[in-house]
Protein backbone atom coordinates (compact mmCIF):
# COMPACT_ATOMS: atom_id res chain seq x y z
CA UNK A 1 0.00 0.00 0.00
CA UNK A 2 0.98 3.72 -1.09
CA UNK A 3 1.70 5.63 1.91
CA UNK A 4 -1.34 7.78 0.80
CA UNK A 5 -3.55 5.32 1.08
CA UNK A 6 -2.82 4.64 5.18
CA UNK A 7 -3.46 8.47 5.54
CA UNK A 8 -6.55 9.37 7.67
CA UNK A 9 -8.77 12.30 5.98
CA UNK A 10 -11.15 13.71 7.90
CA UNK A 11 -14.27 13.80 6.65
CA UNK A 12 -15.48 17.67 5.94
CA UNK A 13 -16.87 20.00 8.06
CA UNK A 14 -20.52 20.07 7.66
CA UNK A 15 -22.42 23.59 7.51
CA UNK A 16 -25.99 24.78 6.99
CA UNK A 17 -26.09 27.83 6.14
CA UNK A 18 -29.67 29.89 6.35
CA UNK A 19 -30.63 32.95 3.95
CA UNK A 20 -32.57 35.67 6.17
CA UNK A 21 -31.16 37.44 8.82
CA UNK A 22 -27.62 35.08 8.01
CA UNK A 23 -26.39 35.91 4.33
CA UNK A 24 -29.28 38.32 3.58
CA UNK A 25 -30.67 41.42 5.43
CA UNK A 26 -34.43 42.13 4.71
CA UNK A 27 -34.86 46.02 5.16
CA UNK A 28 -39.00 46.84 3.95
CA UNK A 29 -38.71 45.61 0.22
CA UNK A 30 -34.65 45.97 0.24
CA UNK A 31 -32.13 43.06 -0.07
CA UNK A 32 -29.12 43.86 1.64
CA UNK A 33 -26.10 41.35 1.70
CA UNK A 34 -23.79 40.55 4.50
CA UNK A 35 -20.54 40.81 3.81
CA UNK A 36 -18.87 39.26 6.54
CA UNK A 37 -21.20 36.27 6.58
CA UNK A 38 -20.90 35.99 2.57
CA UNK A 39 -17.16 36.11 2.68
CA UNK A 40 -17.02 33.98 5.53
CA UNK A 41 -19.06 31.02 3.20
CA UNK A 42 -16.67 31.52 0.77
CA UNK A 43 -13.57 31.03 3.23
CA UNK A 44 -15.15 27.70 4.72
CA UNK A 45 -15.93 26.52 0.95
CA UNK A 46 -11.95 27.20 0.04
CA UNK A 47 -10.74 25.24 3.45
CA UNK A 48 -12.83 22.34 2.35
CA UNK A 49 -16.40 22.54 4.62
CA UNK A 50 -19.22 20.97 2.83
CA UNK A 51 -21.36 23.76 2.26
CA UNK A 52 -25.70 23.21 2.78
CA UNK A 53 -28.18 26.40 2.29
CA UNK A 54 -31.54 26.49 3.93
CA UNK A 55 -34.06 28.73 4.33
CA UNK A 56 -37.88 28.52 5.71
CA UNK A 57 -38.45 30.04 2.69
CA UNK A 58 -38.01 26.81 0.96
CA UNK A 59 -35.40 25.29 -0.93
CA UNK A 60 -36.03 27.44 -4.74
CA UNK A 61 -35.51 30.60 -2.44
CA UNK A 62 -32.76 29.33 -0.98
CA UNK A 63 -30.67 28.73 -3.85
CA UNK A 64 -32.63 32.00 -5.66
CA UNK A 65 -31.19 34.11 -2.65
CA UNK A 66 -27.53 32.57 -2.91
CA UNK A 67 -27.59 33.15 -6.11
CA UNK A 68 -28.40 36.33 -5.39
CA UNK A 69 -25.00 36.74 -3.70
CA UNK A 70 -22.77 34.88 -5.63
CA UNK A 71 -22.30 31.49 -3.39
CA UNK A 72 -24.55 29.36 -5.53
CA UNK A 73 -21.51 27.15 -6.63
CA UNK A 74 -20.33 26.54 -3.29
CA UNK A 75 -23.47 24.53 -2.05
CA UNK A 76 -23.60 20.78 -2.45
CA UNK A 77 -27.69 21.15 -1.93
CA UNK A 78 -30.15 23.55 -1.27
CA UNK A 79 -33.41 22.81 1.28
CA UNK A 80 -36.22 24.24 2.96
CA UNK A 81 -35.55 24.44 7.03
CA UNK A 82 -37.46 21.51 8.67
CA UNK A 83 -40.97 22.44 10.34
CA UNK A 84 -40.79 18.39 12.11
CA UNK A 85 -37.45 16.70 12.76
CA UNK A 86 -37.51 12.70 13.61
CA UNK A 87 -34.78 12.31 16.21
CA UNK A 88 -34.25 10.65 19.49
CA UNK A 89 -32.07 13.32 20.30
CA UNK A 90 -33.15 17.05 21.02
CA UNK A 91 -31.19 19.73 19.13
CA UNK A 92 -30.23 21.15 22.36
CA UNK A 93 -28.61 18.26 23.28
CA UNK A 94 -26.07 17.25 20.31
CA UNK A 95 -23.21 17.17 21.10
CA UNK A 96 -21.25 17.82 17.68
CA UNK A 97 -22.93 21.16 16.79
CA UNK A 98 -22.11 24.53 17.63
CA UNK A 99 -24.27 27.28 15.99
CA UNK A 100 -22.54 30.31 15.01
CA UNK A 101 -24.67 33.89 14.78
CA UNK A 102 -23.21 35.92 11.54
CA UNK A 103 -21.93 38.59 13.05
CA UNK A 104 -19.58 36.31 15.37
CA UNK A 105 -18.16 34.29 12.36
CA UNK A 106 -15.41 36.60 12.11
CA UNK A 107 -12.02 34.81 12.43
CA UNK A 108 -13.68 31.40 12.72
CA UNK A 109 -12.54 28.62 10.24
CA UNK A 110 -12.90 25.18 9.43
CA UNK A 111 -9.94 24.49 12.00
CA UNK A 112 -11.39 26.62 14.83
CA UNK A 113 -14.83 25.31 14.22
CA UNK A 114 -13.32 21.52 14.84
CA UNK A 115 -11.22 22.56 17.60
CA UNK A 116 -14.81 23.41 19.94
CA UNK A 117 -16.38 20.17 18.12
CA UNK A 118 -13.82 18.43 19.53
CA UNK A 119 -13.13 19.73 23.46
CA UNK A 120 -14.97 18.22 26.16
CA UNK A 121 -18.18 20.21 27.50
CA UNK A 122 -19.68 20.10 31.10
CA UNK A 123 -22.94 20.01 31.92
CA UNK A 124 -22.98 24.01 32.95
CA UNK A 125 -22.12 24.83 29.15
CA UNK A 126 -24.48 26.65 27.15
CA UNK A 127 -26.32 23.71 24.33
CA UNK A 128 -25.02 26.19 21.22
CA UNK A 129 -21.77 24.67 22.18
CA UNK A 130 -23.34 21.18 22.26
Amino acid sequence: MEAQALIHKAPPLVVYVDIDETLIRNVGRSRIPIPAAVQHVRDLATQGAELYCWSSGGAAYARESAHEVGLEALFTAFLPKPQVMLDDQPVSTWRRLVQVHPLSCEGETVASYRARLSRPLSLSEPTEER
